[in-house]
């Protein structure tokens, strides 16, 4: 029987609208509007398949941080291909570049860890520090210590476990999350929106930690084993923590005898100005996890560093049941973690920290020196190579647009049609977190190109009369 045919599409767009279902799209729009199809990648820019230069201004998802063209991990990944192109760690199996990748990490961490475990996203590796937690409590005699709290407009991942964590409204409607009565949601620390009239950063950081000391004593203590935090909040609109707050919500934790899971996915390597977020904000986890800037992206990995605490837990536990039962097919992949070995190798050939310190600076003084005073900006924000200025319709009231305006995602097309590609957040709030190798002339152009963008914007919406200007 002969096949049917293969329909002929006439563009990439096309093909993409008839096949691809993809992530964190509207679908509807999606078919009438198509996808933008990157080419090729070089520095910090990207090329659509009509030969479009943009200024890739969030480094794809965060994570590009030695931009698209490295070519020596190129060499390291086909090499390592040729080598050994796979092998598992399952029933203590190993290669050398899980050893190697192992010793660096533990060697770079923020305070004394003891071993790591690796998975293939940010998600992941989250969703297995949940088990950790969950494990590590049943192991020492505390299975009733299996509460975790998270923040209000946390990203933590997108699995079940690490979606419950999550406290982003699009990532739990219609999922059926959070699950079960394990996951609790504390307040945003973002003094712009959250702080009460005339309350310093430092007294906004004190209610903050009674509110988690509350909210643990209402739960039991007994009950409460985990907080997860990243140290600039990502996704949820690059929210920088008060003066004082992590301080004080670990010695909160600390009271009562609850573990820190540092969320590192989008703050470690160098984002924040120290090779790690935890650095950047005194911070001592239990757990760290880590993915993203890792292997620069080029591969997929992610890791879990876990301190010896939390590692004679699981090592009593694995000895009682005769296994620690969990683990990936893809769990410290011998070509992605080749490629994340010649990464921080990269990284301390750079001194990436230095770079980011002073490319960083440069890059918080532009974009406040070109946005603080624009009509529809409420706030700039950020620190080192991550920041994001906040759309508002009254400047005045730090009043957001209504979400069915969709400013963000218009300013973010505008921006394509400038050569830059933004990236839009709760809140119309536009995240900039470029490849950490940007220059300091590259981030005056995309500070520019963002600039006429915005202005664009602006005339729009005042022909529709939707600011208070």
């Amino acid at each position: 029987m002969t096949p049917p045919a293969t329909p002929v599409r006439n563009s990439n767009a096309e093909r993409d609208i008839a096949n691809v279902l993809h992530p964190y799209t509207d679908h509807r729009a999606h078919a009438k509007n198509g996808p933008l199809v990157i080419a090729r990648g070089e520095g910090v820019k990207v090329w659509d398949d009509q030969g479009k230069e943009y200024i890739e201004a969030v480094a794809g998802l965060w994570c590009a941080s030695l931009g698209f063209s490295n070519h020596r991990l190129a060499e390291v990944a086909y090499e390592q291909m040729k080598k050994l192109p796979f092998y598992h760690a399952f029933t203590a199996k190993s290669h050398e570049p899980l050893i190697d990748l192992s010793e660096m990490l533990i060697e770079r961490a923020p305070c004394a860890m003891s071993k790591v475990f690796y998975a293939n996203s940010g998600s992941e590796a989250n969703d297995t520090a949940i088990k950790m937690v969950w494990y590590y409590n049943n192991a020492i005699g505390k299975p009733e210590k299996k509460k975790i709290i998270s923040r209000l407009k946390a990203y933590h991942g997108i699995t079940i476990a690490s979606g419950s964590l999550t406290g982003l409204p699009a990532n739990h409607k219609m999922f059926d999350l959070p699950v079960g009565d394990r996951f609790i949601h504390v307040s945003t620390p973002h003094h712009y929106h959250g702080a009460k009239p005339g309350e310093s950063e430092a007294d906004f950081a004190t209610r903050l930690a009674q509110e988690l000391e509350d909210t643990i004593l209402r739960e039991g203590p007994e009950t409460v084993a985990a907080f997860f935090a990243e140290p600039v909040m990502g996704a949820g609109g690059v929210m920088v923590p008060p003066a004082t707050y992590f301080d004080k919500i670990q010695a909160v934790l600390r009271k009562y005898d609850v573990l820190f899971v540092a969320d590192e996915v989008i703050c470690g390597f160098g984002r924040t100005g120290n090779y790690w977020g935890c650095q950047t904000y005194s911070i001592t986890p239990d757990i760290i996890t880590c993915a993203k800037a890792l292997s620069a992206s080029f591969l997929p990995i992610s890791a879990v560093i876990i301190n010896d605490r939390v590692f004679q837990g699981l090592a009593d536990g694995s000895s009682t049941i005769g296994t620690w039962g969990h683990g990936f097919t893809y769990s410290g992949h011998p070509v992605a973690a080749a490629v994340a070995l010649e990464t921080l190798k990269i990284y301390d050939e750079l001194n990436i920290v230095e770079h980011v310190n002073k490319v960083g600076a440069h890059m918080q003084a532009k974009l406040r020196e070109r946005f603080e005073g624009h009509p529809l900006v409420g706030e700039v924000r950020g620190i080192g190579m991550v920041a994001a200025m906040e759309l508002v319709a009254d400047k005045g009231a730090k009043k957001n647009f209504e979400p069915s305006a969709k400013v963000g995602p218009r300013l973010a097309k505008l921006g394509e049609a400038e050569g830059v590609i933004l990236r839009g957040l709760a809140n119309d709030t536009i995240a900039f977190s470029p490849p950490l190798i940007m220059k300091a002339d590259e981030v005056d152009e995309m500070v520019e190109r963002t600039g006429r963008a915005l202005d664009a914007l602006a005339v729009q919406l005042r022909r529709e009369s939707l600011t208070v200007v």
